[in-house]
């Protein structure tokens, strides 16, 4: 039952990280309070699924025909490198301040997501080709805040890419599916060669998390409501995450079991 409950959480994961971000709420607490491994274990054991989530879900969006790596290379060449970097130094620096900032963005950036949300209900992509002076502090902050933290990348990324480049929701999550596995995969080969990864339990959370994430880029690259989803998903997992960081949701679950 242990087992069959990580496979479905993996698989809710790998949806939510396909149209949104966050998943990693759900896969971290399995490994962590469900299979109890040690934190920075299930930090690199979480990546595997992630990883392979990706490159599914690039994969479904491609040959769906929502994603155009020549239009969005320079934008995914940019948040590679910063990530590469940021991977490196979350190695060598505690990223626990950066953490506590990061319940604050998440309020901010909810507050972008739902003024105007008619500009992320978008039909079509609106690609704009960014000036270098932009794209590049742009999408190398971007890459080294996923490559740091990680926490959060893909809200902040398809911010990015919805509001500034104007493309639409679901490309933009065709895109971040490209960029979250290549900077994974490096990820990963760190994690590895540091012994941080348990790969029975991880090729296990990859099971459900590559398969949320290739049907639901399938659904999302083909179906006309997918962004209507894709926004309403970004909004709740952007409130959950709020109340989570300030502790809200804990308060309520004890509130309950009391």
């Amino acid at each position: 039952m242990i087992y069959l409950l990580a496979l479905v959480g993996a698989f809710v994961a790998g949806a939510i990280n396909t149209l949104a971000g966050n998943g990693s709420a759900i896969t971290l607490t399995i490994l962590t309070e469900v299979l109890g491994l040690p934190g920075t274990v299930a930090n690199g054991t979480n990546r595997v699924g992630i990883a392979t989530q990706s490159l599914a879900s690039s994969w479904a969006f491609y040959r769906n025909g929502r994603l155009d790596v020549r239009q969005s290379g320079r934008y995914i060449a940019f948040i590679t490198i910063g990530a590469v970097v940021g991977i490196y130094v979350a190695t060598i620096v505690s990223n626990e301040a950066f953490q506590q900032v990061f319940r604050f963005l998440l309020v901010v950036m909810l507050l972008v997501i739902l003024v105007k949300p008619e500009r992320w209900l978008r039909a079509t992509t609106e690609a704009r080709e960014l000036p270098l002076w932009q794209s590049l502090p742009i999408f190398l902050s971007l890459g080294f805040y996923g490559g740091f933290i990680q926490m959060g990348m893909g809200v902040f990324f398809l911010a990015a890419m919805v509001l500034v480049a104007h493309y639409n929701i679901i490309d933009s999550n065709a895109v971040k599916a490209v960029v979250v596995a290549l900077y994974t995969m490096v990820a990963v080969g760190v994690f590895a060669w540091q012994g941080l990864i348990d790969w029975k339990i991880g090729g296990l959370m990859a099971i459900g998390q590559t398969a949320g994430g290739y049907l639901t880029a399938r659904f999302a690259a083909t179906d006309p409501r997918a962004s209507k989803w894709a926004y309403r998903i970004l909004v709740a997992v952007v409130v959950w995450a709020i109340l989570r960081m300030f502790g809200v949701t804990g308060w309520l679950w004890g509130l309950m079991g009391g």
